[in-house]
């Protein structure tokens, strides 16, 4: 699986959510200034590219659908980002995580409780 640039990721954000659609939803769905018609089209292409999209052809328009899940990519980016900026460490990345987001003692506690079940389901 490739890694996709910020623009890349915010357009597919979109297409998971929406499941299937043409680059107009995309648009629609995009802050203002949203951007040309041509530039979202080309991303859906690169995208198509990567394999992340695919499309149905309905004469000269492309209804796109997402090929690869959100949870998958999920999974392959936080892979890169502990593996990139945490030297593959889970417990580097938890820690820069928990002092970076000054967690609560409930959240703590509530990470804990996952990390015990977790632990027991092994």
């Amino acid at each position: 699986m490739k890694s996709l640039t910020k623009t890349e990721e915010e357009v597919m954000h979109i297409i998971w959510q929406l499941e299937n659609c043409f680059v107009k939803d995309i648009i629609a769905k995009l802050p203002k200034p949203q951007p040309p018609y041509n530039t979202i089209s080309s991303v859906v292409r690169i995208l198509e590219k990567k394999g992340f999209v695919a499309h149905k052809a309905y004469g000269k328009t492309h209804q796109y659908y997402p090929v690869i899940n959100k949870s998958d990519y999920s999974n392959f980016a936080l892979n890169n980002l502990m593996k990139n900026y945490f030297s593959g460490s889970l417990k580097s990345l938890v820690s820069s995580f928990t002092k970076q987001q000054k967690l609560s003692k409930t959240e703590i506690e509530a990470l804990q409780d996952l990390l015990n079940k977790h632990q027991n389901d092994n």
